[in-house]
């Protein structure tokens, strides 16, 4: 019984979450291979996966993936500009700093470039959401600890969410987890795409909420 209630109270706080956004929007996803969906058609990404579900259930929503597999914060600074023009987004969710923290950049640097990021998205009026990255302590766990700290701290100096890392919850399960012990595979994307889902759906409809509150 006690089992029971627990799921439950958790399809009902899926529910409430997961509801229809009620205006049009545009969210783009702004990131590296985690979710540009390495080793596999970009459709069958997690982002993908949700482009095609929210085609049929919140069709008010365009949902860009705007990732690359390999891409740094630096590079994601440099193409940023490109991005804005195209897409018009309304929210940038921004999941980058993997591939620095790799390649051992500074937590410095990594900071600098994601401040600068975010930054000019918010001086063109888009909301930003961040995603916290881990990384294996390749470095020693001193510098993944450091690094892991960047994105909590530039959230709350930026004051903007911070999303959890959706890897947490996969990279345990080796069943879900391609060869290279790095990339989430085909099986976990729906998985992925379950986990990021009411996140995004929850930052959209602030965003949404903010807008009317603005007209009235």
């Amino acid at each position: 019984m006690k089992n029971f209630l627990i799921k439950f109270v958790l399809i009902l706080a899926l529910f409430i979450v997961i509801r229809p956004v009620s205006a049009n929007v545009s969210l783009v996803v702004l990131g590296d291979s985690l979710s540009a969906g390495y080793g596999m058609a970009q459709s069958e990404s997690w982002v993908g996966i949700l482009q095609q579900r929210w085609q049929q259930s919140q069709p008010q929503i365009t949902l860009v993936n705007a990732s690359i597999s390999g891409d740094t914060t630096q590079g994601a600074l440099n193409r940023l500009d490109g991005v804005i023009e195209r897409h018009q987004p309304t929210v940038v969710f921004v999941e980058l700093g993997g591939n620095d923290g790799l390649r051992g950049f500074t937590p410095n640097t990594i900071s600098d470039n994601l401040t600068q990021i975010i930054a000019r998205l918010q001086q063109q009026g888009i909301v930003v959401a961040l995603s916290q990255v881990r990384i294996p302590p390749n470095y020693g766990p001193r510098y993944s600890e450091m690094f892991a700290e960047v994105f909590p701290q530039l959230a709350e100096q930026h004051q903007i969410t911070l999303v959890p890392f959706f890897m947490e919850q996969i990279i345990g399960d080796d069943s879900l987890m391609q060869g290279d012990g790095i990339h989430p595979n085909r099986a976990a994307q729906p998985m992925i795409a379950d986990i990021m889902e009411p996140h995004l759906l929850a930052l959209l409809e602030q965003v949404t909420i903010a807008k009317t509150e603005g007209k009235e």
